[in-house]
């Protein structure tokens, strides 16, 4: 007997591997999938920006990747002693602005290296609405706090969020795109505004799909509503997927992205990694300094068997 209504994922027709740089941009659902990547030591590179939930900002910065476009002192935003911009989220303020801009450069130049090679771009939005800055006239990726009269609130159409990326896909017609849709509920727009706003996402995909071929589709929204559909796996706000959701999710995306090859040394880098976490009740014993021989062993061994994977 089944307890769930399991969703059917067919392999992607492109698979990733730990030959295939990927750049993982969006919402905060794109990080965690992109860090359970990075911790199995896949060649990834995560929101070089940092989070973004809507359409307009994601393409924002997937623009200043492909142009190298740096940020400038007329880019600048401060509150509360803090310097930033509204393209960054607020784990890279600062409080002295010279430092800001040359770390946020910084994270430019290593995320436009990074995007330029990637193989594949996954995708993650949140939200269809947006803000924007009313002075700026600037479609913002965080607001930092500043006063909600500074903003005006906007919403994409599935046509408009489609035309958005259109431009940015077509540049790169060889890489692989694969878009996902957070499962994550904007729940302050109310139950049946988070609801269209997924919609239009969905129906955004779909329209990409449709113009090109080299767009794939990752049913994150659908196992949560689905296959998940306990409180059980939610955190503690009854919004956001648990840990053990997203670990679960993060299965089903690898089971659908990911080739053999790489599910192989996946599984060997998965022990390598646990036994590295291992921590004696004794240590310097005899079973300890063997224990210690042999993990040294097995990552020599993995190393010259797979010298582009680093431990």
């Amino acid at each position: 007997m089944h307890w769930q209504t399991l969703i059917t994922i067919p392999a992607f027709p492109e698979l990733m591997n730990y030959r295939t740089p990927a750049l993982f941009i969006g919402s905060c659902f794109a990080s965690h999938m992109g860090e359970a990547m990075r911790k199995r030591k896949f060649p990834v590179t995560i929101n070089p920006f940092g989070a973004a939930y809507n359409p307009v900002s994601v393409v924002q910065a997937l623009q200043r990747l492909r142009h190298g476009t740096l940020f400038e002192e007329k880019d600048l935003v401060c509150r509360n002693g803090l310097w930033t911009t509204f393209a960054h989220h607020s784990s890279f303020s600062h409080p002295d602005a010279a430092v800001f801009l040359q770390q946020a450069n910084g994270a430019l130049q290593k995320g436009r290296e990074a995007f330029l090679r990637a193989s594949f771009v996954v995708v993650s939005w949140g939200t269809p609405r947006a803000y924007r800055h009313k002075e700026r006239n600037i479609v913002v990726a965080n607001c930092h706090k500043f006063p909600a009269a500074d903003f005006e609130r906007i919403s994409l159409s599935a046509e408009e969020t489609a035309d958005l990326f259109a431009e940015e896909m077509a540049a790169a017609p060889l890489r692989t795109w694969i878009f996902t849709v957070s499962p994550v509920r904007h729940w302050k727009d109310g139950a049946h505004e988070n609801q269209l706003g997924k919609a239009r996402l969905l129906l955004a995909v779909e329209k990409l799909q449709q113009r090109f071929p080299n767009a794939r589709y990752f049913p994150a929204y659908e196992i949560m509503m689905d296959e998940l559909r306990d409180y059980r796996f939610y955190a503690e706000d009854m919004l956001h997927p648990s840990a053990q959701a997203i670990d679960y999710i993060w299965q089903r995306f690898s089971e659908a992205a990911l080739d053999g090859g790489a599910k192989e040394m996946m599984r060997e880098v998965e022990k390598i990694l646990a036994a590295q976490q291992h921590r004696p009740l004794h240590e310097n014993t005899a079973a300890h300094r063997e224990f210690i021989t042999d993990l040294q062993q097995k990552i020599q061994d993995f190393s010259a068997r797979y010298p582009f994977i680093s431990l």
